[in-house]
């Protein structure tokens, strides 16, 4: 009994000091106009380089869920980088001012590729990365952003939009400027998402002849990655709910993405 408890004890200190060796630091930038507070998040009990990933949050900006994320993409074996798409790391606590937000950025692409390059850039000149090998990841808003930064030929090796809305704010890709592996991950119940998006997207990326997948999880509604957004959804009135199933699914996809694109 003695050897089990002890045993037992073993684990949760290894497990313990795993998470502990998670590290979060808070990054001051600015994308040539505006001050930006963004987050770094790595494993400090590995030394080498490894590769990066760019993290855009959700229209309700940089949030516990965002954070949540980052360590996830840590515990990989990434140096997760969390940008700041609003500036000052402003956050909203309802719809209208997320969609202000948010539309200050979609509807302006020169800020917005300011603010996502700014972080890349950020990223790259992390100690524990590697600045061949980053990707990029997206959350609702930030799916957005990802895919359009995609079409613009951002140096990505490849990018992972959860949930994400389809407003493209960047001119239709030229044949081969697309960099990036693709992979969209949404729900197929998720009234935010059109048909005539879905078409145009494809459209564009197949004349841009880019390397594209897309995923819908039956059943799943908007911000099914998101444990809180079931109850947004009550709060405000929105489809937002949360689904295990597809979560965990999505990130399985995203982790054999990353994993084949940026561990090679």
């Amino acid at each position: 009994m003695r050897t089990s408890i002890m045993g037992a004890l073993c684990a949760i200190a290894m497990v313990a000091s795993a998470h502990a060796a998670v590290k979060e630091e808070p990054v001051t930038y600015t994308d040539g106009e505006t001050t930006m507070k963004g987050f770094v998040v790595y494993d400090d009990a590995t030394q080498a380089k490894r590769p990066g990933i760019v993290m855009v949050h959700e229209w309700w900006g940089i949030t516990p869920h965002i954070h949540t994320e980052a360590r996830k993409f840590a515990e990989q074996g990434y140096t997760a980088f969390i940008a700041d798409m609003y500036g000052d790391a402003k956050t909203a606590d309802n719809p209208k001012d997320a969609g202000a937000l948010s539309g200050s950025v979609m509807k302006n692409p020169k800020v917005m590729e300011q603010r996502f390059n700014a972080a890349r850039e950020q990223l790259a000149k992390q100690a524990s990365v590697n600045p061949q090998r980053i990707g990029a990841v997206g959350y609702c808003f930030g799916g957005a952003v990802v895919l359009n930064m995609a079409r613009a030929g951002a140096d990505l090796a490849a990018v992972a939009g959860f949930h994400a809305t389809l407003g493209l704010n960047t001119p239709a890709p030229a044949p081969g400027a697309v960099k990036a592996k693709i992979l969209i991950l949404n729900g197929a119940d998720d009234p935010f998402v059109k048909l005539e998006q879905y078409d145009a997207l494809k459209k564009d990326f197949d004349a841009a002849k880019a390397d594209y997948r897309i995923i819908e999880y039956p059943g799943a509604v908007h911000a099914f990655t998101n444990p809180e957004a079931t109850e947004l959804g009550k709060k405000f009135n929105l489809p937002l709910r949360y689904d295990a199933k597809a979560d965990q699914e999505s990130k399985a996809e995203a982790a054999k993405l990353f994993a084949a694109s940026l561990q090679k």
